[in-house]
């Protein structure tokens, strides 16, 4: 998943991007309301993660800005205000779910997993793909032959697949998906990792075709 953070405080929002890589998502983060607008205006996200007092442009106003675009993605709000006005304006202006400061990584962690159960196209939680049964809520993948160990960003490169069944995607867009818009990327690095998730589904009915020169798509083996 691709999450987007946004967060002035420096050393909070680096503990909280080591987190979320180590859970196997891409994170960019933006430390200011106005570049933050600007940013998901032009890209978007699987997820935002919103603070509400920043420079700039303060939280409250990111969140109705994107909302009045037409903007669905799941918004968690984070703030040092725990009374019930400030939340409710929260949700009003458009927010998914608030989380008061101080929280614990493992508070965050389930509720970007509950938000990430609840998707706009309201897909089910359990996919099979070929011979493979992908859980969106346990992010794991299950075969006849028990569960798949991927690492996480095999994990992320598989999701990313599967949330676009029968697309061409670029190794562009996977990089940016897997290590986060504006990473440096090393187109072999994206290409290593296909190549180890290929090798880990060989013989699950479920395939990475190579198009020259556009990208990769993901495709159920024919029985």
């Amino acid at each position: 998943m691709r999450i987007v953070l946004i967060e002035d405080h420096a050393i909070l929002a680096r503990a909280l991007i080591q987190s979320l890589q180590d859970a196997g998502h891409a994170v960019d983060w933006l430390d200011n309301g106005q570049d933050a607008d600007s940013f998901l205006a032009q890209n978007g996200a699987d997820l935002v993660i919103l603070d509400v007092n920043l420079p700039g442009l303060g939280g409250l106003d990111v969140l109705r800005q994107l909302r009045a675009r037409g903007q669905v993605f799941p918004v968690l709000m984070l703030t040092a205000q725990g009374q019930v006005s400030d939340r409710v304006a929260g949700l009003d202006a458009g927010a998914d779910d608030y989380l008061v400061k101080p929280f614990e990584m493992a508070e965050l962690h389930a509720r970007i997993r509950a938000l990430s159960r609840r998707p706009a196209d309201a897909r089910s939680e359990l996919q099979l793909i070929g011979a493979i049964t992908y859980d969106r809520a346990a992010r794991s993948l299950i075969s006849s032959a028990g569960t798949l160990a991927l690492a996480r960003r095999e994990l992320a490169l598989f999701e990313t697949f599967a949330d676009s069944p029968g697309r061409v995607l670029s190794k562009d867009h996977l990089g940016e998906q897997i290590y986060g818009i504006g990473a440096d990327i090393d187109a072999n690095a994206v290409e290593l990792l296909v190549s180890r998730l290929r090798r880990k589904l060989d013989g699950h009915g479920v395939s990475i075709r190579t198009l020259r020169g556009l990208g990769y798509m993901m495709q159920v083996d024919p029985t």
